[in-house]
């Protein structure tokens, strides 16, 4: 008979069936959102709507023929994002932000609905991030083909010369975002040994030219805070972590002390010191949005599910948007599921995927002060998700229906 931590082992390396990837690959899709930068190709929005609602409806449908039995691994990270949603029907029933609000909570629970069903093949592998990092890397090769057709449509005046989508409508925050990602989780698994050094360069050099060229504060600042935070966490038991980690301090040092210039230049965007200070407006959308008057329940429940804008200016903080929506009940579950994935995160031996999604939770914990996303279906969910997946520990005496492939 097997050791249990050799069969334990057996199950974290099994292959997820190729249709999972497909389904993720899909909720990535509907994630893109449908605002931008204008297309080489115009592209009405109904058009880019119905393709990111149809990309959800399908994933639901392959994960559900997938496991049309309906065996789910339990998850504290999911558990507390479906209190989430069941807070969001009920505030969105009063109508105050229209049918639409009822529309996103629809979109909401088709879409925590297929993370569910994917969970009988969460079991702390890496097939997913890989599938995320191909995903992402496909949607950044259409923005550099965009930039190639079209270089003043890829980086228009309206946004500051930064880089867009133009092949699908992407603004630079959400290029940025990808870029960030890609190059961490890509950053990781080479240092766990899984991606050849030759390979991740190509990945890797690229792709930062790329985050260079959006300008985006957010996902620099989220890069850098989330690398080091996983490679801190590996720092006891991989020793090319540790001369990683060296090099990138020394990296930093000599980066603001030979090119402090360019850096300011390249935070600033040109920007005056008043609306740097003021994140670009934001400060005034979050001021008005915490004077405005609300009702008890507004103040606990929140006005439902909205476009996460406020006044017709966007809130652009997770934090905000889910008091806006949500209330402080919406904050309290929000505060607890990234807590539960902090302290199973810290609670994990050190491997690759603990390092990955460690990263993901710090990047996300990051970019939550200035972006929104925690409160709805979106790519931070979907980070979070794929953080989740690399987090579960697979027990030896698991049921077997669990360990089945389709």
């Amino acid at each position: 008979m097997l050791d249990p931590a050799v069969r334990a082992e057996a199950a974290i390396r099994r292959s997820t069936p190729k249709a999972v990837g497909v389904v993720w690959t899909l909720l990535i899709i509907n994630t893109l959102g449908s605002t931008g930068a204008k297309t080489v190709i115009p592209l009405p929005r109904s058009v880019s709507q119905l393709i990111t609602m149809g990309a959800l409806c399908a994933a639901f449908l392959i994960a559900l023929a997938l496991n049309s039995k309906l065996r789910v691994r339990p998850s504290a990270y999911l558990f507390l994002l479906t209190l989430l949603l069941v807070l969001s029907i009920v505030a969105s029933l009063n109508l105050e932000g229209g049918f639409g609000a009822l529309f996103r909570c629809f979109r909401f629970t088709l879409f925590l609905s297929t993370l569910w069903l994917l969970t009988r093949w969460w079991d702390g592998g890496l097939d997913l991030v890989r599938q995320h990092i191909r995903t992402y890397g496909a949607v950044l090769v259409t923005v550099v083909i965009g930039l190639a057709l079209s270089p003043g449509n890829a980086m228009p005046f309206e946004y500051g010369g930064r880089l867009t989508g133009t092949l699908w409508p992407l603004t630079p925050p959400q290029v940025g975002q990808y870029a960030a990602v890609v190059i961490g989780l890509t950053t990781l698994l080479w240092l766990g040994g899984k991606l050849d050094r030759r390979n991740a360069l190509i990945v890797i050099v690229p792709t930062f030219g790329i985050l260079l060229l959006t300008h985006t504060r957010t996902a620099m600042l989220g890069l850098v805070a989330g690398t080091i935070v996983a490679l801190m966490s590996q720092w006891m038991s991989s020793a090319r972590a540790r001369k990683v980690f060296t090099g990138l301090v020394l990296g930093g040092v000599f980066a603001v002390a030979v090119l402090g210039g360019l850096l300011q230049a390249w935070f600033l965007r040109g920007q005056s010191e008043e609306n740097f200070s003021s994140l670009t407006g934001r400060a005034k959308v979050w001021d008005a949005l915490l004077a405005a008057p609300r009702t008890t329940l507004e103040y606990l429940f929140g006005v439902g599910l909205t476009d996460k804008s406020y006044d017709g200016l966007p809130i652009d903080s997770s934090w905000l948007a889910v008091y806006h929506e949500q209330g402080f009940v919406g904050i309290a579950i929000v505060a607890a599921f990234l807590l539960v994935l902090v302290v199973v995160a810290v609670l994990r031996p050190p491997s690759p995927a603990r390092a990955c999604a460690i990263f993901l939770i710090t990047y996300c914990l990051s970019a939550s002060y200035t972006e929104a996303g925690l409160g709805d279906a979106s790519p931070y969910l979907l980070h979070l998700a794929l953080a989740a997946s690399l987090l579960v520990r697979v027990p030896a005496d698991e049921p077997e229906f669990l360990k089945e492939t389709a």
